[in-house]
């Protein structure tokens, strides 16, 4: 597989996985955001280990890439969480807000996505997963 479909392969498998980590499972979570294992920790890591494999650990390809698969992680697990943390307060103060005088006024008309970013252990999950898909494919297929 091209350097492509083995990332885009990643990223499929992640979002699949995510339905059975899901409590009710839910087949909507296939095309949700956020939760385990994290899809694009899992595409950038796949990508990253195979260009690594393909043009060397010492190439300036890898570094490129290394550098924007650590900013996407990060990003998952910090800045999106933050966001998501910041949505679940928002929508209980809607909510408590609505409950009082303001019951005549409708704030926002839906709630704000909360399950936006991930936690380390979902970051790593999806690392490992893009990880391993990169392995097999290099070695196997």
């Amino acid at each position: 597989m091209s350097l492509l479909e083995v990332s885009m392969f990643s990223l499929f498998t992640a979002q699949f996985l995510k339905i059975f980590f899901i409590r009710p499972m839910n087949f909507y979570t296939f095309f949700t955001s956020g939760g385990m294992p994290s899809s694009h920790s899992s595409f950038v890591a796949s990508l990253t280990i195979t260009v690594g494999l393909k043009y060397g650990f010492n190439s300036d390809l890898f570094a490129i890439v290394t550098v924007f698969a650590l900013i996407v992680t990060y990003d998952a697990s910090g800045v999106r969480r933050a966001v998501g943390q910041q949505a679940n307060v928002l929508n209980n103060l809607v909510k408590h807000l609505e409950s009082k005088s303001f019951s005549d006024k409708q704030l926002i008309k839906e709630d704000l996505k909360e399950l936006i970013g991930h936690t380390p252990f979902e970051v790593f999950a999806g690392v490992l997963l893009g990880a391993i898909i990169a392995l097999i494919n290099w070695f196997f297929l």
